[in-house]
């Protein structure tokens, strides 16, 4: 029996699966490419940022800037996991699409919210930030 045979057998339930799988190496794939300990920092500066936003209007454009470049900081430090993963993760989709769309026509609906619960489970599981 093949691995597509297997997948079609119960489709909503495999998507499910194979969507947690691909949200685990995600995640773990992130986990070990990131800086955690920086981006910690920079996601509790950028809350605390956001505080003293309320405040003070001249404080606001320094704080504005401020927080500009953070979150050009944070998304340098989420693109390099995506280095690694995004020609393999799109040739899986093509397979994927290739297997599910013919008997699932919401497969990508099925896999899309699966994996966003799983990331959200995952990161706070596996402490990624």
């Amino acid at each position: 029996m093949s691995l597509a045979d297997l997948l079609t057998q119960n489709p909503k339930l495999s998507v499910v699966v194979v969507a947690f799988l691909i949200t685990l190496i995600m995640t773990l794939i992130t986990k070990k490419f990131t800086n955690q300990k920086r981006m910690k920092e920079l996601k509790e500066k950028q809350k605390e940022l956001q505080k003293n936003i309320r405040g003070d209007p001249s404080q606001m454009a320094k704080s504005n800037k401020e927080m500009m470049d953070i979150s050009m900081e944070l998304m340098k430090h989420s693109f390099k996991p995506m280095i690694f993963t995004l020609v393999p993760l799109l040739l899986f989709f093509m397979w994927l699409r290739g297997i599910y769309e013919p008997i699932l026509s919401s497969w990508f609906w099925w896999y899309l919210g699966s994996g966003i619960i799983s990331s959200i489970v995952l990161r706070k599981a596996l402490k990624v930030v």
